[in-house]
């Protein structure tokens, strides 16, 4: 008897379930494989022994898997160190007939499912172990882009474009900054997709803060006064994890999450409150945290296909002998937007970051050119709407029965 188990790890996207999704109905149409179990709540649901068996599973919920955000199963942030560990997992992996494992996250994820193909060769433990990508922060490197990435976009892009349109309304004597905080620790790729929205000069956003480019306050306040001075009002994306010059976060929280990242958040605050006290200007700021990376009612149909397509490719080349790499995407031409997949080695992306390049961003340092809008403007294109239930959309409820 060969198994597979399957499990999610990391920060969540819209369409992490697409991937599931892709995964699940490829292993349970193979012959191959005679059980796919989703392990509970990431690498913890192996060690815990909390698996569920897709095989039981009511097929139109497994259907619906392809319509819902967050993590079905869930999720974790559990860094593997210890030899204890692996034996322990391998331990189970042996009582339950696992021949196939499909690590579905982001950086540190890889790293995971990396650890494990190699403990595997060590040990001569007959395993395919397959990364499926996840990450909204799309900074996994050698791929084109990243499942998850398309959608966060689209629900950005969106957010800008209406709350531009607020205070500009607001702008003649109220409120005249607008900020919208986004995700990305130490890449911008989530905050200069807001720049999408912006079909005319006056639309924001007006300011695109990076990571990547060192946070300086005079050139920052500098351009806003300019703004204002120009349009009445002004709109700023700015990512959670923009620097200072000396390295250190304009937004750290003072602590740290289990896979040992500082905590970040509150740049929208922090900036609101350097423009009132600095510039004496009225400033609102918006926080979207979980809803820009969950909202599925608004993903992208480009992104949708392509997170089914990973997970179900994982599996192609898992059955065809295929471990140690991670399936990645390769666009083959922009205009119809065409891609296809192909497989990184483990090792070339765990625990590695891809920044937003320099011939992507303006001489000042904050905007994105014409440049990255051709990359990224694909990538949001098209609707993949849920079914809806009494103006809800309606999602997955699985039973999740453990074997």
């Amino acid at each position: 008897m060969k198994n597979a188990i399957y499990a999610q790890s990391g920060g969540v996207t819209s369409v992490i379930n697409a991937s599931a999704y892709g995964v699940i109905k490829a292993a349970l149409n193979a012959e191959e494989i005679d059980n796919i179990y989703v392990a509970i709540n990431g690498i913890n649901g192996v060690f815990n022994e909390e698996l569920a068996d897709m095989g039981k599973e009511d097929p139109e919920q497994i259907e619906l898997l392809k319509f819902t955000p967050s993590s079905a199963f869930g999720s974790c942030r559990r860094k593997l160190k210890e030899e204890s560990e692996f034996e322990e997992i391998f331990r189970i992996f042996d009582r339950y007939n696992i021949k196939y494992f499909f690590y579905n996250g982001g950086n540190d994820s890889m790293d995971t499912a990396n650890k494990i193909h190699q403990y595997a060769q060590k040990i001569g433990y007959d395993i395919k172990v397959m990364g499926v990508p996840k990450t909204v922060d799309n900074d996994l490197p050698e791929t084109d882009h990243t499942p998850g990435f398309g959608s966060i976009a689209k629900y950005l892009s969106v957010a800008i474009l209406e709350g531009t349109l607020d205070v500009k309304s607001m702008a003649a004597d109220s409120t005249k900054v607008f900020i919208l905080e986004t995700m990305g620790r130490h890449a911008g790729w989530v905050a200069a997709s807001t720049a999408l929205a912006k079909r005319h000069e006056s639309d924001g956003p007006h300011i695109i803060l990076l990571p990547e480019v060192p946070f300086n306050k005079e050139k920052f306040f500098e351009k806003v006064e300019k703004t204002i001075e120009k349009y009445g009002y002004c709109s700023i994306a700015a990512s959670e994890g923009i620097k200072y010059a000396d390295g250190t976060f304009v937004a750290a929280r003072g602590y740290k999450d289990n896979f040992g990242n500082v905590q970040l958040g509150g740049i929208g605050s922090t900036l609101a409150n350097l423009i009132r006290s600095e510039l004496g200007i009225k400033t609102h700021y918006a926080v979207p945290d979980y809803l820009q990376r969950s909202g599925r009612h608004i993903s992208s149909q480009v992104d949708v296909n392509e997170a089914i397509e990973v997970g179900a490719m994982a599996v192609k080349y898992a059955l065809e002998g295929k471990s140690g790499y991670m399936v990645g995407i390769e666009r083959l031409m922009n205009s119809p937007y065409m891609s296809t997949t192909k497989l990184i080695p483990l090792d070339n992306v765990a625990n590695e970051t891809k920044l937003v390049p320099p011939e992507f961003i303006t001489e000042d340092g904050m905007f994105v050119n014409e440049k990255f809008i051709e990359y990224a403007l694909p990538l949001i294109e098209g609707e993949y709407y849920p079914p809806y239930l009494n103006g809800i959309p309606l999602y997955a409820r699985l039973k999740l029965n453990r074997i």
